[in-house]
């Protein structure tokens, strides 16, 4: 049994004869009167009652017409959700971001745009983000520097300051900045060793010859935020990622100009996948992607 046979059992059946079939399937009607005809040799069963003016189902042929249904009635909805899908009217949009701060003036204008693409955002550090990039485990990563790996194409967002910030109950709290070295001073709640933000920092110290006193290390951006809003220690950010609470001051780092370089990206393969380049398109303003090696 071929597909072709069962199209053409499927029109005649609906259409109530060979030549109405043929005319909805763009064939003659010799040709969809063969297929028919083969597949009623084929398992030897009788599916039409013919005669000169018209032809009517067997018991056997109404069955199979229940089956066809619903086979073609899937087919339908398939083609129309593909449809969809190329004209990006449906779909899922999976992000994975290091700060969903750095796209967040993103989201607007896409969904404004593709109002019927579901957009899911995950958090992670910079490992995390390759991996899932890496493993089609999401289609466009958001990270605080520019990679420069062959696989992933990136698109450069900005770049922003690294910043401390304490508690506003903090006795540095009316202070607008603060060097390096003092910050060493205090007990410094990071990230883990993934963080992008937290090995420039410490790059940075290194260089100068200072200590930092670690005495707390967190996992995610949102947990270093929520020990250092208790009053425990002083926390190291971007700037885009500081954000608007209430309970935190940022404290300026006057003497170092450490910066974190945004960047959008996607693995170079599927920098073209309709979706993805949309993504990006609106990002870089119709810029085209470049290559991140």
């Amino acid at each position: 049994m071929r597909y072709v046979q069962l199209r053409a059992f499927h029109n005649v059946a609906i259409s109530g004869g060979f030549s109405k079939a043929a005319d909805a399937l763009g064939l003659t009607q010799p040709a969809v009167s063969d297929q028919v005809r083969k597949l009623e040799e084929e398992y030897q069963i009788i599916l039409f009652h013919r005669n000169k003016r018209q032809v009517s189902l067997t018991d056997s042929g109404a069955r199979l017409l229940e089956i066809t249904r619903r086979m073609f009635d899937t087919e339908t909805q398939a083609m129309e959700y593909l449809s969809e899908a190329r004209d990006l009217r449906t779909g899922t949009l999976r992000i994975i971001a290091d700060s969903a701060l750095h796209l967040l003036h993103l989201l607007p204008p896409f969904r404004q745009r593709y109002p019927g693409i579901e957009i899911s955002i995950r958090s992670g550090n910079t490992e995390t983000v390759l991996t899932a990039l890496e493993d089609y485990a999401a289609d466009v990563g958001v990270l605080g520097e520019v990679i420069t790996r062959p696989r992933f194409k990136a698109l450069h967002l900005g770049s922003e300051a690294i910043v401390a910030f304490v508690a506003r109950e903090h006795p540095w709290s009316e202070r607008s900045g603060a060097t390096l070295a003092e910050i060493c001073t205090k007990p410094l709640v990071l990230r883990e060793s993934g963080s992008k933000t937290r090995q420039k920092f410490e790059e940075e110290v290194a260089l100068r010859g200072l200590n930092a006193n670690v005495a707390i290390e967190a996992e995610g951006r949102e947990a270093v935020r929520e020990i250092v809003a208790t009053g425990l220690g002083v926390g190291v950010v971007s700037r885009a990622e500081f954000g608007h609470d209430p309970r935190l001051r940022e404290i300026v780092i006057t003497d170092a100009d450490m910066r974190m370089e945004e960047a959008l990206l996607c693995l170079a393969e599927r920098s073209q996948a309709k979706l993805i380049s949309a993504f990006f398109e609106i990002a870089g303003d119709g810029l085209p992607l470049t290559p991140g090696g």
